[in-house]
């Protein structure tokens, strides 16, 4: 019986530019990277696994992804923090280096959404508390987020899930 998701390997024109951003950014730890920047695994610095996030170099000359617009492919990938004060840290840095893209409140999570440095879409999201997801239980909700109201409602320290 598959548990949940373990990692995600992406083709990316330059692994090194991905390191520094989830690095920088999202606050990974690199694992292990390869001299020639070939390859970059890396590790969200609360994870438990060898690594979260392997990335492999392609080189510039790669297309943009069209996947959803004239391709099969994934959509995004969805990082987990803790808290809604490490949603709303998370914004912030997001936003401040021009990486943000939008915010959801889709019930039984509260996520912002983001692009890597080759515009690949990826989520940062809080799970609410399963015992108050109500309708999002059984409905595919997207309204728009109000981390404000949330951290009142919640706390802005509670740990999600549970």
């Amino acid at each position: 019986m598959i548990t949940r998701l373990n990692h995600a390997v992406l083709y990316v024109r330059d692994a090194r530019v991905h390191q520094r951003f989830y690095e920088d950014i999202l606050g990974f730890e690199t694992v292990v990277a390869d001299p020639s920047g070939a390859f970059v695994f890396m590790r969200a610095g609360e994870s438990q696994n060898h690594h979260d996030a392997v990335f492999f170099t392609i080189g510039p000359g790669a297309s943009e992804s069209d996947a959803g617009r004239g391709s099969v492919g994934l959509y995004h990938i969805g990082w987990e923090v803790a808290t809604l004060a490490e949603l709303n840290e998370m914004r912030g840095r997001l936003e401040a280096c021009g990486a943000l893209v939008g915010a959801s409140d889709h019930g039984g999570n509260l996520s912002i959404y983001a692009r890597d440095p080759d515009g690949l879409e990826f989520e940062v999201m809080w799970l609410v508390p399963r015992s108050e997801w109500g309708e999002a239980e059984t409905e595919a909700l997207i309204r728009p987020l109000d981390l404000g109201a949330a951290m009142d409602r919640f706390g802005a320290n509670r740990p999600g899930g549970g």
